[in-house]
Formats: structure tokens, C-alpha cells, sequence
């Protein structure tokens, strides 16, 4: 069931969870899925406390078997030649979860979303971000309600120290990826098993 289905798999700068997805990546590949990774201008290009972009992005295309997409050039394609099957975006941040909202593309990630949906196919978003609870409230509420819009399930990190953060729960993913082939939200989105 899985060989042949071409997964985008988009990164955007949450550099903190790198390290969480890039397994998931890996699991994908195993699991037979044909993965193209597509990353933002930052996400491809900064250095971080978290490691190097070189090493990040080395690790990526080793694992996808595939060079990065990080240019609008080379991620406006996605759509007309319908490249993809499903895209994921994760760790998906506050400031593409507002452009994503506001139909805003000005990166290789948002672009490639809209290339994309203009197929009708689905889209899986794994939030990442501080202010999800407050400024990105109304992003992820309008997402939710957009058509061929999947979110992994997330829950508060840091409930007392940072109460306005969200992350996805990462390892769900895959079922999420398989859920929203289906056509289907994966439930609960709100994840108590944390």
C-alpha cells in the first residue's frame, strides 16, 4: 500500500525538534513511502545552538535519497506536475502557520503548500511554536477549517513555563499521514498520552 506514494516533507525553522523529525523521516522511508524533502530559507540555511545547517541538511538527503527543495524555483513544480501524493510540514511554525492561513507564499515551504493543494490533495501540519495559544490561535483555528487541512496531535510542552507553546506530538506522524490519505482527521488532536 505504501510503496509508490510520494510524501513531501517540509521543515521550517522549529530547530529544537529537528532531532525528533528526521527519525520520522527515516521511519517513513523504511515503511516504503517515496519521500522529497522540501525545507524553508531559514531552515535549510541557519545554524543553531541545535547543530549545523551543512550537517541538518546532509542527514536529510542521505536519509531521502533525494536533494533538498529550498527554492520557490524549484518547489513551484509541486503543483502543475503534481509531485506529490500528501505533504507534511513539520515542525510547521507560527510564522508559516499565519502565511499558510493568509495564503501567503513566499517561501519553498508555503509555496510548495500551495502548489499542492491546488491539486486537492491533503496536507498534514505538525505545529511547532511558542505562541500558539495566543498570536497563532487564529492561524490554527483557520487551518483547521480549511479543506484537505490535517494536524498531527499536539499538546502543551511547557504548560508552566512557556503556557502559550504547542508541539506535535511527532511520533504520530505516520498514522496522521495515513489517516488523512484516507481522508480523515486523526483523533483525538488535543494528545493526553504525553
Amino acid at each position: 500500500m505504501r510503496s509508490g506514494i510520494r510524501v513531501g516533507f517540509a521543515l521550517c525553522g522549529s530547530f529544537c525538534t529537528f532531532n525528533r523529525v528526521i527519525p520520522i523521516l527515516e521511519k517513513l522511508v523504511a515503511d516504503g513511502f517515496d519521500v522529497f524533502p522540501i525545507m524553508s530559507f531559514n531552515a535549510y540555511s541557519t545554524d543553531t545552538r541545535f547543530g549545523t545547517a551543512e550537517d541538518f541538511n546532509a542527514r536529510i538527503e542521505a536519509v531521502t535519497g533525494k536533494k533538498i527543495i529550498h527554492t520557490i524555483r524549484d518547489a513551484e513544480p509541486i503543483g502543475p506536475k503534481k509531485l506529490l501524493d500528501i505533504l507534511v510540514v513539520a515542525p510547521c511554525t507560527g510564522n508559516t502557520l499565519a502565511k499558510l492561513s493568509l495564503g501567503i507564499a513566499d517561501t519553498p515551504v508555503t509555496l510548495a503548500v500551495k502548489a499542492h493543494l491546488r491539486n486537492n490533495r491533503p496536507v498534514v501540519i505538525a505545529v511547532s511554536t511558542n505562541d500558539a495559544l495566543s498570536g497563532n490561535a487564529k492561524s490554527i483555528g483557520a487551518l483547521m477549517n480549511m479543506k484537505n487541512m490535517n494536524f498531527v496531535p499536539f499538546v502543551q510542552d511547557d504548560p508552566s513555563d512557556k503556557p502559550t507553546s504547542l508541539v506535535a506530538v511527532m511520533e504520530k506522524i505516520p498514522e496522521t499521514l495515513i489517516s488523512a490519505l484516507s481522508g480523515n482527521q486523526i483523533q483525538p488532536i488535543l494528545d493526553n498520552d504525553v
